[in-house]
């Protein structure tokens, strides 16, 4: 186990500047999720970890030690940093055992690490079996192995469940996190999948245009987001028109109370930020509601996103926790009641327009 420390790294490919200014401490025996969206740099990050690519100035430690600076770079050999990528990268001609024990030392095979590592991600017993006899998830169990096999200080994870189907992510993902947690590796996961990266992670950096914008806890993350852009990327937002005064706020959706992330005075003309889940759809005659009208229902199994708009043409999207019990029919009316504070901001950062409208919805329907 070890500290990851990177500090005010900068680099450029030609005029294209991919990273400015990065800053993230990874603490030791944690995991790390890199999240962002393509083009925001994790994946220069990552590989300037690994010391496949050089700073152009900052500089990154590894447990106090330096191992990369302008003209100062360590190689990736000597980092001892392992590298789960995409798609596992197993040898095709070795077996289970053969690829597990590839970077391992002759007396280290003896040791019984190789059978350790496979029971740690769930393939006691498949030592002798050959890559392509493997499924999709079981290659990447195999290839987390390998990476845990040589105890390195680092364990750097590329996206390394994208390939999966939805279900078998999910189950891979949570069995390689415990084999992480289990073998206290140090980790850092880069993904573009928020629920990826909120589910399984002990701190989330979210990184945008070669910045990490805001590094914490998943639930202050995405509870808490330091800025419009961070609010409209991290889960679902609903964006409203507010007159603000003092602690509360006059929206279409009547008087809400409202924070700020920071503490200080938001800024005007005023829009405050709602969850989803904040919003709470009742029939639409009952007491001290507003009304809206449902223009599409986006079925998600065990919820279900609603997508409102209100009299005045306000788009509004709640989510539904037991969609099975109210059809919620697109055309019909329903009541609308907020529960907690909104959340106003005092930088004017331009949110991503699909903030204001469903994920995966394109554009509302008129």
């Amino acid at each position: 186990m070890a500290e990851l420390r990177v500090t005010a790294v900068h680099k450029s490919f030609g005029e294209v500047r991919a990273m400015r200014g990065v800053d993230l401490t990874v603490r030791s025996g944690t995991l790390t999720a890199v999240l962002g969206p393509s083009g925001s740099g994790k994946t220069t990050l990552l590989r300037c970890i690994a010391g496949f690519e050089p700073v152009d100035a900052g500089e990154i430690r590894l447990d106090g030690h330096r191992i990369a600076a302008p003209g100062r770079t360590v190689p990736p050999e000597r980092r001892r940093i392992a590298v789960v990528p995409q798609e596992g990268a197993l040898f095709p001609h070795l077996t289970v055992r053969g690829n597990v024990a590839y970077g391992l030392d002759r007396h280290s095979r003896r040791t019984g690490r190789i059978e350790t590592v496979l029971a740690l991600v769930g393939l006691a017993g498949c030592e002798d079996r050959m890559p392509h006899h493997l499924s999709g998830g079981q290659q990447q169990r195999v290839a987390v192995a390998r990476a845990l096999a040589p105890h390195p200080p680092v364990v750097l994870l590329d996206e390394p469940f994208s390939a999966l189907d939805a279900a078998l992510r999910a189950e891979v993902r949570e069995d390689v996190r415990g084999a992480l947690r289990a073998d206290g590796a140090t980790a850092v996961l880069v993904t573009h999948d928020q629920a990826e990266a909120l589910s399984i992670a002990d701190e989330v950096a979210v990184m945008h245009d070669g910045r990490i914008v805001q590094s914490g806890p998943p639930d202050v993350v995405y509870g808490a987001p330091a800025d419009p852009w961070v609010a409209g990327f991290v889960g679902e937002a609903v964006w409203l028109p507010a007159e603000l005064t003092g602690d509360g706020a006059r929206t279409p959706l009547g008087p809400v109370q409202v924070v700020t992330t920071d503490g200080r005075p938001p800024y005007a003309p005023g829009r405050v930020l709602l969850r989803p889940e904040q919003i709470e759809v009742v029939p639409a005659d009952s007491a001290a509601v507003i009304t809206a009208t449902v223009v599409r229902r986006d079925f998600r199994g065990h919820d279900a996103l609603l997508a409102l708009r209100l009299t005045d043409g306000t788009p509004i999207t709640a989510r539904i926790f037991n969609p099975a019990s109210v059809p919620h029919l697109v055309g019909s009316e329903v009541g609308l009641r907020v529960h907690g504070a909104a959340r106003a901001f005092s930088r004017t950062v331009q949110s991503p327009a699909v903030a204001t409208r469903p994920r995966g919805g394109g554009a509302w329907p008129g």
